[in-house]
């Protein structure tokens, strides 16, 4: 297959958050491919390794990072800026869908999962919108999730944080326009990572994805990575505070 090449994106500094494995690490992946420099954070310094190991040509640079933590968070884009220069492309990807019941959600859990899900996509965001002003604009892609456009049930904190992304997406879209920064969110349909592999995936599951999708095949992260692509790259230079659904045609 013959993907896109986009010019203004090479030597440019993209962050990803959660970029260690899955979507995240194809993420970076591509836009090592597109010869950019980035940064990305994770709390999984092993698969950090390996992802860092498995692309030697590239220009990487690690931060381990609890992003539940706005000061640690704010610490390793700081590491990052250092590092690799200006950040002018935010990739908020970070997020975990645990599954829990309306039952067994404390007040304490509820919090935690709106960190995990939610809250860092906002202080990342506003970490780096001086910088991407400053170098005359950038672009952020915020990651949301087709559970809550389906109504999924069994994570109620997770569907109700991710439909959260919507609105904070078109908020900085507005606040940040006139510094030309573009603010954009993609909503991933049921992408097939390791996670959703091992932990959800079923029979009942996989002959789901072929009742319900008009593409009758496994989504993968690299069909959310390349989209993530063209809204860092100056060919999407008009567009903002738009929503990109990935589903293969599911909803």
């Amino acid at each position: 297959m013959q993907n896109a090449r986009y010019p203004s994106l090479e030597g440019r500094t993209v962050l990803v958050t959660g970029g260690a494995t899955g979507i995240g690490a194809s993420m970076v992946r591509h836009f090592a491919g597109q010869n950019a420099k980035v940064g990305f954070l994770d709390m999984d310094a092993g698969a950090a390794e390996v992802l860092h190991g498995a692309l030697p040509k590239a220009v990487l640079h690690f931060e381990p990072c609890d992003l539940r933590e706005v000061g640690s968070l704010r610490s390793a884009i700081a590491n990052v800026r250092t590092r690799l220069g200006p950040i002018t492309v935010l990739v908020n990807n970070a997020a975990r869908d645990d599954r829990h019941t309306v039952e067994s959600v404390t007040s304490d859990y509820w919090d935690e999962r709106f960190a995990t899900n939610l809250k860092h996509q906002f202080f990342a965001a506003q970490a780096v919108c001086d910088e991407m002003a400053t170098a005359g604009g950038g672009s952020i892609i915020n990651m949301g999730s087709g559970s809550w456009l389906k109504g999924h049930g069994g994570m109620p904190c997770y569907v109700t944080a991710k439909s959260a992304v919507q609105g904070l997406t078109r908020a900085l879209a507005r606040d940040f326009g006139p510094m030309n920064i573009r603010v954009n969110s993609i909503i991933p349909g049921w992408i097939m990572t390791k996670r959703q592999i091992e932990k959800w995936l079923t029979p009942e599951g996989e002959a789901e994805i072929y009742s319900r999708q008009c593409l009758k095949r496994k989504l993968q992260p690299e069909d959310v990575a390349r989209l993530a692509l063209f809204l860092a790259a100056d060919d999407s230079g008009a567009i903002t505070g738009q929503d990109y659904v990935v589903d293969g045609g599911w909803m």
